[in-house]
């Protein structure tokens, strides 16, 4: 029976995963899917170079990815305080999961539109591929309902927190229940909330680790993520004056996660943003 509870609540969580657009509420275009790419410096490349590589990349984004319709959008974030200071993240969002199959493949034909010649091409990957280690990993996520769009047309370049945190599915739990308290929080504290930028929340939909509950906040600045609790806590208090309400409410929450939560921070490199 506890396992049925847990499968159905489960059920209830991706049953209720409206989809945001990350380029403008009057887009009509919205992603279902976003990937997350992990990958890892080569630690051993002797000619590395910063301004180089975004100066490569930068040249595959105008070349091959703004170009590739499949790709509603992508960017890049660097380690900033996270565990491992080799790994950056590649993303990228999808409107379905066929796109995700062929944007492969599109790729391929667009890179050999952009460097026709077969050597000048492979000379090129060479050098892209050159600054990463072989191993990467990746997951892909489902967006759900409350992002805070980030603000269009910037030239900011985002500190990026993300908390990764994982669902308990309790017995006496409701994807109602989790809905309208998560909704809630969002709309009166996190929307309010000046300094967060941007907010994206996303559930796992394949990968490692099915509990994963992702949330993506965005700040000008390390100063302005450090405010933000002090600031949501002034927006929690003033959505609930009531300070036994605000408990509860809190309790209520609490019981959809493990308690269990993981920090990283990371730094958007605006320059490589579709």
């Amino acid at each position: 029976m506890k396992t049925t509870n847990q499968l159905l609540f489960a059920l209830a969580i991706l049953l209720m995963l409206p989809t945001f657009s990350i380029f403008s509420q009057e887009d009509a275009a919205r992603p279902l899917y976003v990937v997350a790419t992990t990958l890892h410096w080569n630690m051993d490349y002797e000619d590395f170079d910063m301004d180089e590589w975004e100066a490569v990349e930068k040249e595959y984004l105008e070349k091959v990815t703004m170009k590739n319709e499949l790709i509603m959008s992508s960017s890049v974030y660097l380690h900033r305080y996270t565990a491992d200071n080799s790994e950056l993240i590649m993303v990228s969002t999808y409107a379905s999961w066929d796109a995700i199959d062929k944007a492969g493949d599109r790729n391929a034909e667009l890179e050999k539109a952009a460097w026709p010649d077969e050597n000048a091409r492979k000379a090129f990957l060479k050098k892209q591929n050159a600054y990463y280690a072989g191993e990467h990993s990746d997951e892909i996520y489902a967006p759900l309902e409350g992002a805070k769009l980030l603000p269009t047309n910037t030239n900011k370049d985002y500190i990026l927190y993300v908390r990764k945190s994982h669902f308990a599915y309790p017995m006496d739990g409701s994807g109602d229940e989790f809905k309208s308290l998560r909704m809630a929080t969002v709309e009166n504290v996190i929307h309010k909330n000046e300094l967060v930028k941007g907010y994206y929340p996303n559930v796992h939909a394949w990968g490692s680790d099915k509990t994963e509950f992702i949330e993506a906040f965005y700040f000008e600045s390390l100063a302005d993520l450090d405010k933000s609790s002090v600031r949501g806590g002034e927006l929690a208090k003033a959505a609930w004056p009531n300070e036994n309400e605000r408990k509860e409410r809190g309790e209520k929450m609490s019981k959809y996660f493990t308690g269990v939560h993981g920090d990283y921070i990371y730094s958007m490199v605006t320059g490589l943003t579709k």
